[in-house]
Formats: C-alpha cells, sequence, structure tokens
C-alpha cells in the first residue's frame, strides 16, 4: 500500500529555554503519523533555515553540519526503500526503529484489550456502565480462550488479526462456545472496538473488519400465556426430580431470575425491606448489573418449601439447582406432561416474568426494567412489544367471535 512520507529536521525548544543553540531533531512522518530523532547537532535559532531545515551561512562548520544532515536524509530514505522492498508494514515507528537498527515491539492483541478494559472500568459510574465492562471483560476472555485453541497462543501482535482471523474467531463463538447470532455478533463488535483502537493509533493499516457481514437478527421473544403457567403450578407429578425442577422454572417466573442467578442465590440475598416485605438484592452474573426483586407470596411459599432441602440446609442455598442441561432436559418431559405446546425452556420463565407477571398487570416498564437487571430499559421495552402483539392477536381472535 503507498505510503505519504516526509522528513524535516527541525530546532526543538528545551523545557526552560533562554538563549542559546538548540538540539535538532529529524522528524519522521507516514501517513499523517509522526515520530522524532534527535540528530545529536545543535544550533543557533538565528542561523537556522526552518524552510529548507539547515543551517545557514557558508563556514566549513556550516558545511559539515548540513552534509551530516544530508547523510541522515539519505539514510532514512534507504531504509525507507529497504522496506518497500521487502514489503513491510511502513509506519513512522518501524520505520525509525530500521534506521536505528533496533527491533520494533509488536502491539500485542491481549495487552491492548486489557489497557482498553482498565482504562473503561476508571470511568463506570461516570461515562461507562458497569454492564458493559462487564461484557468487554467476557470479551476479552472469549479472544483469550480463542487464541489458545486455535493458536495455543496468550497474546499475539495485533497486526496477525486479519480478515481470516476474524471469520474464524466468529465461527468458534457460534460454535465452540454455541453462542446464538446475536450473541456472536455482539461479541464480535466489542473486538471491533478493540481493533477501531488499533487502526486509529496506526498499530495496524488494514481494517480486519472490512468484509464482516455479522448483522442481529430480531428476536422472538416466547413467554407463557396465565393458562400455560396454571396448568404447570397445578400438576402433580408422580417424579420428585419434575417437581424439584417445575418448582425452581417457576420461581424463575415470579422473580424474572435467570438460571444461573437462581443456582447462585443464598440466603443473605434475603433481606427484610422498609416496606415490610422480603426482597431478592443480588447482581447478574452475566452482566453484574444489581437486581432487587420485591418477592411474590407464590415465590417465597417455594424458598421455604426447599429450606431443610440437605443441599439448602447445608450449603445455605435456596435452591438444590442441577447442570442447566438436565433442567432443560426435565424442562421438555414438564412441557408434555402439561400439554404445553411450545418447546418449554428455562429461559422463557423469565420472559413470563416480564410479560405474563409484570408488564401485562400494569407494573410500570421502569421497574420491570430495574427487577430483571437490564443494563438498559431498551432491552425491556421488547417484552413490551412482545405483549402488544399478544394484545393484537387477542383481539383479533375476539372480532372473529363477534363477527361471527
Amino acid at each position: 500500500m503507498k505510503t505519504i512520507f516526509s522528513v524535516l529536521f527541525y530546532l526543538k525548544r528545551p523545557k526552560g529555554y533562554q538563549t542559546g543553540p538548540m538540539p535538532i531533531y529529524m522528524r519522521i512522518t507516514i501517513d499523517s503519523k509522526r515520530t522524532e530523532i534527535t540528530t545529536g547537532r545543535e544550533c543557533e535559532p538565528s542561523q537556522w533555515i526552518p524552510s529548507a531545515g539547515r543551517m545557514k551561512g557558508t563556514k566549513e562548520t556550516v558545511k559539515s553540519l548540513n552534509n551530516y544532515l544530508d547523510t541522515l536524509r539519505a539514510k532514512i530514505d534507504d531504509a525507507h526503500s529497504a522496506m518497500i522492498k521487502a514489503g513491510d508494514d511502513i509506519t513512522a515507528e518501524s520505520l525509525k526503529c530500521r534506521f536505528l537498527g533496533k527491533e520494533e515491539s509488536p502491539k500485542m492483541l491481549i495487552e491492548i484489550f486489557k489497557n482498553h478494559n482498565q482504562k473503561f472500568g476508571k470511568l463506570v459510574g461516570k461515562e461507562n456502565s458497569k454492564g458493559t465492562l462487564s461484557r468487554y471483560k467476557i470479551s476479552l476472555s472469549h479472544t483469550q480462550r480463542f487464541l489458545k485453541w486455535r493458536f495455543n497462543l496468550s497474546d499475539i501482535p495485533v497486526k496477525k488479526v486479519d480478515h481470516q482471523f476474524i471469520t474464524d474467531y466468529d465461527f468458534w463463538l457460534r460454535s465452540e462456545r454455541n453462542c446464538g447470532n446475536n450473541s456472536a455478533v455482539k461479541y464480535m463488535r466489542n473486538f471491533k472496538k478493540i481493533i477501531t483502537i488499533c487502526l486509529d493509533n496506526g498499530w495496524i493499516d488494514r481494517n480486519p473488519f472490512l468484509k464482516y457481514k455479522g448483522k442481529t437478527k430480531r428476536v422472538h421473544r416466547v413467554c407463557l400465556e396465565q393458562d400455560d403457567l396454571n396448568r404447570i403450578a397445578e400438576k402433580n407429578f408422580s417424579s420428585a426430580r419434575l417437581e424439584q425442577i417445575r418448582d425452581i422454572f417457576l420461581f424463575s417466573c415470579y422473580t424474572g431470575l435467570a438460571y444461573i442467578d437462581i443456582k447462585n442465590l443464598h440466603r443473605e440475598h434475603l433481606t427484610n425491606r422498609y416496606d415490610g416485605e422480603i426482597w431478592i438484592m443480588t447482581n447478574r452474573q452475566k452482566t453484574d448489573i444489581p437486581t432487587r426483586v420485591p418477592l411474590l407470596p407464590q415465590a417465597i411459599e417455594l424458598i421455604r418449601k426447599y429450606e431443610y432441602h440437605p443441599k439448602c440446609a447445608n450449603t445455605g442455598l435456596l435452591f438444590p439447582v442441577p447442570s442447566n442441561q438436565k433442567v432443560n432436559d426435565y424442562l421438555k418431559e414438564i412441557a408434555e406432561l402439561c400439554k404445553i405446546k411450545q418447546p418449554l425452556t428455562f429461559h422463557i420463565a423469565r420472559h413470563t416474568f416480564a410479560t405474563t407477571i409484570t408488564l401485562a398487570n400494569d407494573v410500570p416498564i421502569e421497574s420491570v426494567s430495574v427487577m430483571l437487571g437490564h443494563a438498559s430499559i431498551k432491552t425491556t421495552q421488547e417484552y413490551a412489544k412482545v405483549l402488544n402483539l399478544k394484545l393484537s392477536r387477542d383481539m383479533s381472535a375476539l372480532r372473529s367471535k363477534i363477527g361471527s
């Protein structure tokens, strides 16, 4: 790729300078990025020609200094030509290192990512949110795991991040990490922010995301209607394991807590508030955003049911929660036994809390957003859209009945 290259000799004013000669510096500029090198020579300002970058006069000492500057210019030109011939990536810093005979220290991807997160974290509560910082931390962790999986390395020079790297990373997120399309695209956007920093600083000169076409897709959020929820709650199971999974699922329907957050719940997360009600006070593991949920009577009853369960009594946990895979396997059985038509997964419980339990019963969307631990109310508004679609379907059905 063609670069715009220039060299300038100039006098640099030292700190606290008053009178006397100034040091002569050589400035290298490539594509608007600059670096400088001291020449080891000095000149009185009155004897310097800024436009020419030379010392004025005809004395031998003047000729000697100007010849020395010409030699430096010739050497930097030779170094530049050699890098072009070798096909090297040419930046002001890399040319400076070549000229000085030094090996340029490569900018490392994970080091840059960690530095970004550290700076971002210092502005949490001022310009940045805790939830966004959490997403960057997760994205960093994914990037580290990908490097280990793909290259068996803990870090890599950022110049080695090319289009193939981007497509491989996207594939790894979808296959090895089992991310859905939207999750994969969001992690890639976080990673793209780091690449943009590298581009802006001149650490890379090609954008590896240029042909990346990842786009989020509109997600249809599924929830249980009240009749389905009642059938599950009122069903008598002959199997203790199915009853246990049903209860944990119902607790999520009544609180909006995700699977992992219920699994991590301890008695210390319960608190009696000023209103006399019992609340759950915790942070979502996914985003580390605080979640505050005043408990409904049904949720309190479920907590009391497992108070003396061996696993809960010995550990302080609120519920004996198996692995996510087992929970979802058992939910398939529960759906079949309760004649639930749609596929039943644990996350449907969280959607059900947002729509059927709260929004449908006139709980303000701002309150629902806090209880769900959403970083932005925009996320909660997606549930309101689901509720509006349901209302539209219900009214269509009513029109059909009245019309007939």
